[in-house]
């Protein structure tokens, strides 16, 4: 009688070969399944060192935006062993999460329009 196989045992994520590409999917995809609103991404490449890309979105409200910073941060440490710094947290008006190669910018979208991060980014024409 022929025994069965045995499951393979499921492999760990690599936690260290994550590329920006992967990461800036999975924010991208965090934010848009937590309801965030307006997302732009803006290729970084080239233009500066401080991240290969920066997202920016907005919240309804001071709890979403928190909500949607603190979900984004804890799935990236759990999928991708990534600690993220976090700045502003605590007003909820503009979130700050810095990831290392992306940049997120959660704001309240008053606070996005007054500040027009993406005319500073974005090529003329298209913010």
């Amino acid at each position: 009688m022929a025994k069965a196989a045995e499951p393979r045992p499921t492999p760990a994520l690599d936690h260290t070969g994550a590329t920006s590409d992967a990461l800036l999917t999975r924010i991208l995809s965090s934010l848009d399944e937590d309801k965030a609103e307006e997302i732009v991404q803006i290729d970084l490449r080239g233009k500066t060192s401080i991240g290969d890309y920066m997202v920016i979105c907005s919240g309804r409200s001071s709890r979403q935006v928190t909500a949607l910073a603190e979900k984004l941060v804890e799935r990236l440490k759990t999928e991708f062993g990534r600690f993220a710094k976090v700045e502003g947290k605590e007003t909820g008006d503009w979130v700050l999460i810095d990831t290392g190669d992306v940049i997120v910018h959660v704001f309240r979208p008053e606070v996005r329009e007054f500040y027009q991060l993406e005319k500073m980014w974005l090529p003329a024409g298209t913010a």
